[in-house]
C-alpha cells in the first residue's frame, strides 16, 4: 500500500473482540490486532447527555478507537468497531458479572431490542469509510430457573457481549426471532467492510 512503512500491517483491527477477529479470519482477511484503550463509559455518558442516538454512540466509539490506534500504525487501514444494544431508550453495556448478566436477561426476556453495529476505517488520522447497520431481536420469555441454568452453561462468555448472549452459540436458545444481518448481530457489518477492503486492494477482488 502506498505510503506504508516496510513491514507494517495493511489492516489493523482496533478491537479486542474475539467475535470480530473470528469473522475477519474466517473471511480470509489478513490483519493485526491492536486494541484501543478508551474510556467507553465516559464517552457514552457524554453522548447520552447530548441525546445522541444509539447509532451515533456506536459510530463515535468506533471512530475514536480507530483514530487512537491509527497513531501507532502509519499507513495502515485501521478498523474501529462498536456495538450498542438499545431497549426502551436505555443503552446496555457488557455485563460486569453473572448477577448483572442475569438482570439484563430478565429485563430483555419476552421483548424486542435492537443492536446497532458500526465499523469505521481510518488511515493516518483521516476517516476513509464507515458503515452502520441495525438488527432487531425478539427474546422469548425466560424463567428465573432457565436464566440460572443458561448462565451455568454459558460461563464467562456472558460477560463478553452486550445482552449476555452470543447468537452464534448457546445464545440462540434465547430468541424467537431475529430480523437483520447475522454479522451485524455479531458486532461487525462484515459484507460492506469486505467491499471496502476489496476496493482498496488489500483483499482479493
Amino acid at each position: 500500500m502506498a505510503g506504508q512503512p516496510p513491514g507494517a500491517p495493511a489492516i489493523v483491527l482496533a478491537s479486542a473482540s474475539r467475535a470480530r477477529a473470528t469473522m475477519l479470519e474466517a473471511a480470509g482477511v489478513p490483519f493485526a490486532i491492536d486494541a484501543a484503550a478508551i474510556d467507553e463509559d465516559d464517552v457514552k455518558a457524554a453522548l447520552v447527555a447530548e441525546r445522541a442516538t444509539p447509532a451515533q454512540v456506536a459510530e463515535t466509539l468506533a471512530e475514536l478507537k480507530a483514530l487512537r490506534v491509527a497513531r501507532r500504525h502509519p499507513g495502515s487501514l485501521v478498523i474501529g468497531a462498536d456495538q450498542v444494544l438499545a431497549h426502551d431508550d436505555a443503552l446496555f453495556d457488557k455485563p460486569k458479572d453473572r448477577a448483572d448478566a442475569a438482570r439484563q436477561l430478565a429485563t430483555l426476556a419476552g421483548k424486542s431490542h435492537r443492536l446497532y453495529s458500526v465499523a469505521v476505517v481510518v488511515r493516518d488520522g483521516a476517516r476513509l469509510w464507515h458503515h452502520g447497520d441495525m438488527a432487531e431481536l425478539t427474546m422469548r420469555p425466560l424463567t428465573a430457573e432457565f436464566i440460572d441454568q443458561y448462565l451455568d452453561r454459558a460461563g464467562d462468555a456472558v460477560t463478553q457481549s452486550v445482552g449476555a448472549y452470543q447468537l452464534e452459540g448457546l445464545g440462540a436458545q434465547l430468541f424467537t426471532r431475529v430480523r437483520g444481518d447475522f454479522f451485524t448481530v455479531l458486532g461487525l457489518p462484515l459484507l460492506p467492510l469486505l467491499g471496502f477492503l476489496r476496493g482498496h486492494g488489500v483483499v482479493p477482488a
